[in-house]
């Protein structure tokens, strides 16, 4: 595999089982890395229509990895069980010898509801998985990092409403926004042993969580049965650039560089992948 960007590191990646997470992971081991992958793989949330990835999906992001030649370490685990974190971190070092990324990915979206209206459920489920999750994947993750005196990298993955405000989703907006506080604070502890720690900040990705019928609906009420030429149609208002949305390998070559000794003077960074949005 010689000459890779990560070459001969480790990466600990969250909500690999599909969309952005499992484009991380497999991006990060096609540079050289061996990958630690954890996903729920359930339903988590009640007030949600989207479909959950699925064991299978895990799995299929194992084989991807495989084929590139790279070691893989899979587990079920909800992020917001610290102790089940720690166990699989702890578990696929000891396997895999090292750790030197962290890609803290997982996330869901539920409700639609403003935010006086949105209920405790919802609230609940949101923060403890978008920003509690995030924190106790880094801490998690963080030991190896420290006892290993290698430096390494950390990847939070927020977003453009972790920088500006959409009506409608207020508590993912409040746990993305708490995402770019975990970063700089992570960015600042962690400096003084050469640990670098940035987010993204996507815009609207082409994943499951945004390419369904509920986001449509909502960009699109105007329409009986929206579908995603609809929808590109008025997601395209809010960027520059002429798109409704980015693809996950876009978030990956940022995760990427940012997990590589090409940002090794980058830190505290909220990089947007946004087609222009905070212009806007």
């Amino acid at each position: 595999m010689g000459g890779g960007r990560v070459e001969g590191k480790v990466a600990f990646v969250t909500g690999a089982a599909r969309g952005q997470g499992r484009s991380h992971a497999v991006r990060l081991a096609a540079e050289g890395a061996d990958i630690i992958a954890v996903d729920v793989c359930k339903q988590i949330s009640s007030n949600d229509d989207i479909p959950w990835a699925t064991p299978d999906d895990l799995a299929e992001t194992a084989d991807l990895v495989k084929n590139l030649n790279r070691r893989i370490v899979t587990a079920e685990v909800d992020v917001r069980d610290y102790d089940a974190l720690k166990a699989v971190v702890d578990g696929g070092v000891e396997q895999l010898g090292r750790l030197d990324i962290v890609v803290a990915n997982a996330g869901i979206g539920n409700g639609g509801a403003t935010l006086d209206k949105t209920s405790e459920d919802d609230w609940r489920d949101m923060i403890d998985v978008n920003l509690s999750g995030v924190w106790k994947t880094v801490k998690a993750a963080v030991p190896h990092m420290l006892s290993a005196r290698r430096g390494g990298s950390i990847i939070l993955t927020s977003s453009v409403g972790g920088l500006k405000p959409y009506p409608h989703t207020g508590h993912y907006i409040a746990a993305k926004h708490g995402v770019i506080g975990l970063m700089r604070t992570f960015a600042v502890e962690l400096g003084q042993h050469s640990i670098r720690v940035n987010a993204v900040c996507p815009t609207n990705v082409n994943t499951p969580l945004f390419m369904n019928e509920g986001t449509m609906k909502l960009f699109r009420p105007d329409l009986e049965n929206p579908g995603p030429e609809d929808l590109a149609v008025a997601a395209q208002f809010m960027h520059v650039l002429p798109v409704g949305w980015v693809e996950p390998e876009d978030v990956s070559n940022a995760v990427l560089f940012l997990a590589s000794d090409e940002s090794r003077y980058i830190t505290g960074l909220p990089v947007t992948i946004d087609a222009g949005s905070m212009l806007k």
